[in-house]
């Protein structure tokens, strides 16, 4: 597969790359931060997303999505992550999406989906970091279950319409096997939901299940077996983040190669100085391999190729590494101007710092990739 976009996949990034510029820039990011804005992301943003067909890229025609795939979800995220755009495409329309094909919450949720007007949160991680380990418990009650447990780091959860719930139903907290999923309402007795603002200004929250309970047709897939569709809820959710790391450290680095052409020292642009040359290099190159293992995770993905948990991880864990030196460069290269205010490059910085963690760090990356092979 070559490695770079087809004629369509072009046009889908042009046309990305535009509406999100003109609609989403940097400055709605701080428009809201400074608001305290409660929601963490514009609806209104999101219906226009609709219009535009994205919230629908990953769901088949048959459901009255585009019927498209991770490459072209990815197209977008992208350009998310240069504008810093605060929105639930992440979590909703790509992993939420994932995990609900092929189940009757497909028919619940995609037209919600497709029109703008549902978001899902995800409610996978239970500590501090990224886990694989799932150790909160379902135990069956009548004719459902109760969920009892914490979760935390579940973006936009206070206002999500449908809150996607990693339990345990039997085995203990490192089985693959005896994990369930389950579609929970935000609203749900027993559930405490507390939105906390992060480094980059959007909401995550901590969820406290004290014996919610849920029917049997909150289940997503069946008891026992969540373990395929979280697979591919977090396959979906690590490639798409990677994705967006791309566009976060691509962003921070065209304002820092624009910032050297103008900024002058000695009466020259300090972009004329070898040492920052080598530098700003260095980078580009950087993001560039990032960029290769994106794509060729996100079209392993779209061909159901055995190999792709393995690029997946390659991905995830190159763009966290290029798109950290991505920021940490812009920073240093502006100057001491850089972490201010005034400038846009610390929140290049802050939502990367975000993202890296998301779905796993290149720590537990490495770690993955080593299991894979055999370690």
């Amino acid at each position: 597969m070559p490695l770079y976009l087809n004629d369509e996949q072009t046009m889908l990034r042009d046309t990305a790359k535009d509406f999100v510029a003109e609609h989403a820039p940097v400055g709605h990011l701080r428009s809201l931060r400074d608001a305290n804005d409660a929601t963490g992301f514009s609806r209104d943003l999101w219906k226009q997303f609709a219009e535009m067909g994205f919230t629908g890229i990953l769901i088949g025609e048959e459901s009255g999505g585009l019927g498209l795939g991770h490459v072209e979800a990815g197209v977008v995220l992208e350009e998310i992550g240069r504008n810093l755009s605060p929105s639930p495409f992440l979590a909703t329309a790509v992993a939420a999406v994932e995990a609900l094909k092929g189940t009757p919450h497909a028919e619940r949720w995609f037209p919600g989906i497709i029109a703008g007007d549902a978001v899902a949160a995800l409610a996978i991680d239970e500590g501090a970091k990224h886990r694989a380990r799932i150790g909160m418990a379902a135990e069956r009650s009548g004719n459902g279950f109760k969920l009892s447990g914490r979760k935390q780091f579940a973006t936009h959860a206070h206002v999500a319409d449908v809150i996607i719930v990693a339990a345990r139903t039997a085995g203990s907290a490192d089985d693959e096997n005896g994990i369930t999923l389950f579609a929970v309402d935000r609203n749900a007795a027993g559930l405490t939901n507390t939105p906390e603002r992060l480094a980059d200004a959007t909401l995550a929250s901590r969820l406290v299940f004290d014996g919610v309970e849920v029917d049997a047709d909150a289940v997503i897939g069946e008891v026992d077996a969540g373990a395929g569709p979280l697979r591919r809820l977090l396959a979906a959710g690590r490639t798409g983040a990677a994705a967006e790391l791309l566009g976060v450290g691509g962003g921070a680095m065209d304002l820092t190669i624009g910032y050297l052409k103008e900024r002058k020292q000695f009466g020259a642009p300090i972009g004329s100085f070898q040492a920052l040359q080598h530098r700003a290099a260095h980078l580009y190159s950087e993001m560039e391999i990032a960029r290769s293992a994106v794509l060729k995770a996100q079209q392993l993905l779209d061909a159901n190729d055995a190999g792709a948990d393995a690029a997946v991880s390659v991905a995830k864990a190159m763009t966290g590494m290029a798109t950290t030196l991505s920021v940490q460069e812009s920073v240093q290269m502006h100057g001491g101007i850089g972490m201010t205010d005034e400038y846009d490059v610390g929140f290049y910085m802050k939502r990367a710092r975000v993202l890296a963690e998301m779905f796993g760090d290149a720590n537990f990356h490495a770690d993955q990739l080593a299991k894979i092979s055999g370690y």
